[in-house]
């Protein structure tokens, strides 16, 4: 196990830098597969051992082999995050179908995380087809059975998914409708596609944790005069957050609350 736990470390490395392509591509329109990777101040071509997860950013001292431009912190910070999730996600799951879907969510809610933080967007190439997935993976993600009073079936387990993607539709689309300034309506399609991800009834658990969250935070921020009310929060980063831990520890969250 703890060889498994140290392969997914590293797949998960290398999985974050292309994590990062998607983030720096996806905003601007950008295919993510051509050109390959490279500098966008000077557009050298980066070899592989410029792309090293987090090794190559230390060699380099931060900067551009070629221009000497500073790399964005982010790079390596979404690289070692997307390393230890894989880990924590290989030891929860070990080797199984529910680890590669898994995988595939860190992947996702890693994207809409950093993108949202930085550009403010929640983008539809992203929300749209990751529905269409969500709702295949229901067919596969671990069952109920803990959760629920009815024996869980694969039907039981795609009405669990449908009944968690329209309770995270309405629960998204009321402050949206109540007030527009603090919400895009990109955030209700993110809560329609992470109640499609967790299912029913734990979308309550990504909900409502994402929105105490992001109280806190707004909160501090106005206490410390860094946003006013006028300004919006990016509260996908916060959904993103709750659904990963949802995912995680989800089940035993609700069993105790309902205990």
């Amino acid at each position: 196990m703890s060889l498994l736990i140290v392969v997914f470390a590293l797949l998960g490395l290398f999985v974050g830098s292309f994590l990062n392509v998607c983030i720096d591509r996806l905003p601007r329109h950008q295919s993510i597969i051509h050109p390959g990777s490279h500098c966008d101040n000077c557009n050298n071509n980066l070899n592989f051992w410029d792309l090293f997860p987090i090794i190559s950013y230390l060699w380099l001292r931060g900067k551009c082999r070629y221009c000497q431009t500073h790399i964005p912190r982010r790079i390596p910070i979404v690289e070692g995050i997307t390393g230890l999730l894989f880990a924590m996600l290989s030891w929860k799951f070990g080797l199984s179908l529910e680890l590669g879907i898994s995988l595939f969510y860190a992947s996702l809610l890693i994207i809409i995380f950093v993108i949202d933080l930085e550009n403010q967007l929640v983008l539809d190439k992203i929300t749209y087809p990751s529905m269409i997935l969500a709702l295949i993976f229901s067919f596969f993600w671990p069952g109920m059975e803990e959760l629920i009073s009815f024996p869980t079936e694969i039907i039981d387990r795609l009405l669990s998914s449908l009944a968690g993607g329209a309770i995270g539709l309405l629960a998204m689309a009321l402050p949206y409708v109540i007030y527009r300034r603090g919400m895009g309506f990109g955030d209700v399609k993110l809560g329609t596609l992470v109640g499609l991800m967790t299912g029913f009834p734990l979308v309550f658990v990504a909900i409502l944790m994402s929105w105490i969250m992001g109280g806190i935070v707004a909160a501090l921020l106005l206490a410390l005069k860094v946003k006013s009310l006028k300004d919006p929060i990016p509260s996908a980063t916060f959904l993103a957050i709750s659904t990963m831990v949802t995912l995680l520890w989800g089940s035993a969250i609700w069993q105790w609350y309902l205990w």
